[in-house]
């Protein structure tokens, strides 16, 4: 009896250790880190660190959007919002998310980007309703304190082009990102044949109140500061700088607050990225696609212009549904650099902390 016992027991373990080295080889193709040189990246968090809310497949697969980060002094957290659920915090230190209570009117559309801005000793956090073709704002509470609603043909929206687009009831505003800059509201449009950058005028923070404003550039072309599909918008820290994410060519194109083209970044050729985010001398790009299509899409990080770490999330460190990368902020803590990133298709969620050795 106790030699059977002692038979079976021996195979318990065997299976086990058998298993066990299975589920290791398993694993054995992907790395435990990405990235180049000093800035290599492990998996901190999965979407296991959201909220019960988010991380429904029926929620988080539909992730189509970005991230927001509160870079006060003493502040840090982030802010998303995911369709069917609503606007998420993930805190300052990043090791807790909530939800934030959302309007109705938002908490089940795609918000397609976010974007936090002060005015006043106010804050507020605006987002691109791609889908219901309207902008909303509200404050860091989710209190919805304005919709800007699409603009007609009879505005003047500082080019003849535009007020022609929208003469023609068939054409929508489709806007993909905003940013806030002097009193201004600044809204890519690259999901539409429009693919201007519109701008609107914030007339009163107490009570809200926005107007359609005379300025937008860009548009669809191939001549410089004109746009294959202009995605993303970013005022990068510390400058009165639009950089623009043209998504189809590769490239970040950079133009005053009065849209007058600067210069373009040239992002590698062949990937697709969606936003750019910086933080001091870094910049993080999120990409659509890399140039090697059969792999998943990277993330290239920055330093003062050169590229100086491409993170590929899918390839190295094994998170199956970042095939797509749709947006990608960059966070610094104790030293320490971190960045949050979202998939696209089927969506998905990470926060990755760099390796200090």
């Amino acid at each position: 009896m106790k030699r059977f016992v002692l038979t079976c027991l021996f195979a318990v373990l065997a299976a086990a250790a058998w298993t066990a080295t299975s589920e290791k080889s398993v694993g054995a193709a992907h790395h435990e880190v990405t990235g180049w040189g000093k800035y290599k990246f492990r998996t901190l968090y999965t979407s296991k660190h959201l909220p019960a809310e988010a991380q429904v497949d029926a929620v988080l697969t539909k992730a189509h959007g970005g991230f927001a980060v509160d870079r006060r002094p003493g502040k840090g957290e982030t802010y998303f919002a995911l369709p069917g659920a609503g606007i998420i915090q993930i805190s300052a230190d990043m090791k807790s998310t909530k939800m934030i209570k959302t309007d109705a009117a938002m908490r089940d559309a795609n918000m397609h980007n976010a974007t936090i801005w002060h005015d006043d000793g106010k804050s507020f956090l605006t987002f691109p309703g791609n889908g219901t073709n309207k902008v909303y704002t509200t404050d860091l509470k989710g209190k919805l304190l304005h919709t800007l609603n699409p603009p007609t043909g009879d505005m003047d929206l500082g080019h003849p082009n535009v007020a022609k687009y929208f003469s023609e009831e068939k054409n929508k505003f489709v806007p993909t990102d905003t940013e806030y800059l002097d009193g201004l509201l600044y809204m890519s449009t690259g999901y539409s044949p429009l693919d201007y950058v519109l701008t609107a005028k914030v007339l009163s923070t107490s009570p809200f109140k926005a107007a359609w404003h005379d300025l937008s550039f860009g548009g669809k072309g191939h001549g410089l500061g004109e746009f294959g599909t202009g995605h993303g918008i970013t005022v990068p820290m510390g400058t009165k700088r639009i950089d623009v994410a043209d998504r189809s060519r590769s490239e970040i194109d950079r133009f005053t607050r009065y849209g007058q083209y600067i210069s373009t970044l040239q992002a590698p050729l062949g990937s697709y990225p969606c936003d750019i985010d910086y933080l001091d001398d870094y910049a993080v790009i999120g990409a659509l696609h890399g140039p090697d299509r059969s792999k998943g899409a990277p993330i290239y990080l920055y330093e003062k212009d050169q590229l100086v770490s491409t993170i590929m999330i899918k390839e190295d460190l094994g998170l199956e549904r970042f095939q797509h990368i749709h947006n990608a902020t960059i966070r610094k803590v104790d030293g320490k650099l971190y960045v949050i990133a979202q998939a696209w298709n089927p969506g998905d969620f990470a926060i990755l902390e760099q390796v200090v050795e």
